[in-house]
């Protein structure tokens, strides 16, 4: 199966009451760990791609040929969609030229009429092309590619107005951050969702920052409309681990245990692990 759009995933996933996973990718070993998780759970997966991993991967014609290589040679059956993560006006039309299935415009760090004319445009392009997109509104906290943002509660009247644009699906900050939790964060503004999910009907909504928040505030984030949670930074925390150890075990200096490919190999399976412990938390496995 090639590429898809993540509408029919997401829209599906909102009228059953589960969400689909996000899991950022950054070179071979986490494209091809993702993509075999979720063969393996048979979930729907969206694999989400910042400008700053593209550019490190030399840029999205590099990505998009490399997991539609990934998905024809892992016969890879389950509904995949490639995801710009933040993008920005200009990367969001690349990415689209590039043959990405789907798109993110974050105009959150815009006023609301500049974040809608941009937004209204993105959408406009995307449509056009099959292309699904995702709008923010109320910026993230934490750092992604440079930018930071405070971990800001979204106005739902804003919310609604980004939402008729005809986007596909709706971030809205509700305190959440991105990378580690710290010990003081005071959670998830779940009368903010609630609010937002009222006034935006079926739109499925987006957590990002799905790294470190509690299990029971992500299966009621998924009560309250979310759709789609991204994940990222526990991934790489875990990756890390398991490539430490076995540079500490002196497994490097056994054989050719210096071969980078079984250097990766334990963080490669870290990283299965923790997405299909993911996609069982989120609701999402065997609902290919």
């Amino acid at each position: 199966m090639g590429l898809v759009s993540a509408k029919d995933m997401l829209e599906t996933a909102r009228k059953e009451g589960y969400a689909v996973g996000q899991f950022n990718i950054n070179n071979l070993e986490w494209t091809k760990a993702i993509l075999t998780a979720a063969q393996e759970a048979n979930s729907p997966v969206i694999l989400g791609v910042s400008e700053g991993a593209a550019r490190y991967m030399t840029g999205f014609d590099t990505v998009v040929g490399m997991v539609e290589g990934m998905l024809k040679n892992l016969d890879i059956t389950v509904p995949v969609a490639l995801h710009l993560d933040h993008g920005s006006f200009e990367g969001a039309k690349a990415c689209i030229e590039a043959g990405f299935s789907s798109v993110m415009f974050d105009g959150s760090h815009y006023p609301i009429d500049e974040n809608i004319e941009k937004t209204k445009e993105i959408v406009k392009y995307a449509n056009e092309r099959g292309i699904s997109v995702e709008a923010e509104v109320g910026a993230i906290g934490g750092e992604e590619d440079g930018v930071v943002g405070t971990g800001e509660v979204a106005d739902p009247q804003e919310c609604k107005q980004i939402a008729d644009l005809g986007v596909t699906m709706l971030a809205a900050g509700i305190g959440n951050i991105h990378g580690k939790y710290p010990d003081n964060w005071q959670g998830l503004s779940f009368d903010v969702l609630k609010e937002i999910q009222d006034i935006t009907g079926q739109m499925p909504l987006v957590l990002h920052g799905g790294s470190g928040i509690p299990t029971d505030m992500i299966k009621e984030a998924i009560s309250l409309g979310v759709s789609k949670i991204n994940v990222n930074t526990e991934l790489q925390l875990v990756f890390a681990e398991a490539t430490r150890k076995y540079i500490e075990e002196g497994k490097d200096k056994v054989g050719k245990g210096f071969d980078p490919r079984k250097i990766l190999k334990p963080g490669y399976e870290r990283i299965i692990a923790g997405v299909k412990e993911k996609m069982d938390i989120f609701g999402s496995t065997n609902k290919a």
